[in-house]
């Protein structure tokens, strides 16, 4: 019996041997992700600050990958164009919105229709940057302060006229936000992205903007536009010396642009979390973090679970903001 027993043992053993071995073609046949090039959809223009980031991400993301990783832009619709492309893409991890928190926070509250739903259809993997937004007017003027950019506009006939990146965006809410505080009346006049909405202000087309300092550094130095303070206390070390608008009497106007990568409802966890591992490491690259600073973003990282509560806290804020001062795009 106990010999018996023994062939038994055997056999099983030598059956589980056999299919381990039967498995083993099909597993190499297995490509390790991304196995293809993999497409970074940047929903705003070259130059603007989500570029700045997709372009310093793919070129090190390519070699961690061993796949070209290509930013594609595809501004448009305050950002919801490029997004809505990930959110309908196929769930595989090849195509990845760098996405921000106006078409992904803010469209549900300001759109009666979006053309997809940010909770159903994509999945936050890592915030990549944020940054403050930074009020800022044309040189000309005679404004060195928001006590008297308040003051002048309040003795324009026709108000205050500026810039944003796009209907929706955090750039044109942190500004309505800023006048209603201000009890001040303005006019919106939004571009497709944020370089040109600061060359607006640097020609002189319209007074002021409220947006990102990446598209706003080079006017800076060309005596165009001058920076007058952030919507946040805590920014960059190359804005260090401006003032935060809480201290300018404005507590209720802080805001954070930020910016991540989303994928498509249904991408592997597996896929996600290895995307979510390699970004943080080059996030924590000196050079690449010396880069952003001298951009005026800060990079973030962390978790996905981190990330998607920043996107449900944002939102619930901007929500209740869009209500009071009565924003509708449609």
């Amino acid at each position: 019996m106990r010999r018996r027993s023994h062939l038994h043992l055997l056999a099983a053993s030598v059956a589980t041997v056999l299919a381990s071995l039967a498995a083993l073609p099909a597993m190499a046949q297995a490509p390790a992700w991304p196995g293809k090039p993999v497409r970074i959809v940047v929903p705003a223009p070259a130059g603007s600050s989500l570029d700045i980031v997709a372009r310093q991400l793919s070129e090190r993301l390519k070699d961690r990958w061993g796949q070209p990783v290509v930013v594609d832009n595809k501004p448009g619709a305050g950002g919801m164009l490029g997004t809505d492309q990930v959110a309908k893409a196929a769930p595989d991890g090849l195509t990845i919105a760098l996405s921000f928190n106006g078409p992904i926070a803010f469209a549900p509250y300001l759109y009666k229709k979006v053309p997809y739903d940010a909770n159903r259809d994509l999945v936050p993997v890592v915030m990549t940057t944020s940054q403050p937004n930074v009020l800022a007017v044309n040189a000309v003027l005679p404004i060195k302060s928001v006590a008297e950019l308040v003051a002048w506009a309040r003795n324009k006939p026709e108000g205050l006229n500026y810039s944003s990146l796009g209907n929706g965006s955090s750039a044109h809410l942190t500004m309505a936000l800023f006048l209603s505080e201000a009890g001040l009346s303005g006019t919106h006049i939004p571009f497709n992205g944020s370089p040109p909405a600061a060359l607006a202000v640097a020609q002189g087309d319209v007074d002021a903007t409220f947006i990102v300092a990446p598209a706003l550094m080079a006017h800076v130095r060309n005596n165009r536009v001058r920076l007058l303070a952030v919507s946040s206390a805590q920014h960059p070390g190359s804005l260090k010396d401006l003032p935060s608008m809480a201290s300018a009497g404005y507590k209720a106007v802080e805001s954070l642009a930020w910016n991540g990568l989303f994928v498509p409802t249904g991408t592997p966890d597996a896929v996600i979390q290895k995307i979510n591992t390699d970004v943080n490491a080059v996030l924590a690259d000196p050079a690449v973090r010396a880069a952003f600073d001298g951009q005026g973003l800060t990079p973030v990282g962390g978790t996905a679970a981190e990330f998607r509560q920043v996107v449900a806290s944002d939102s619930k804020r901007w929500g209740e903001v869009i209500r009071k001062v009565g924003i509708s795009l449609d």
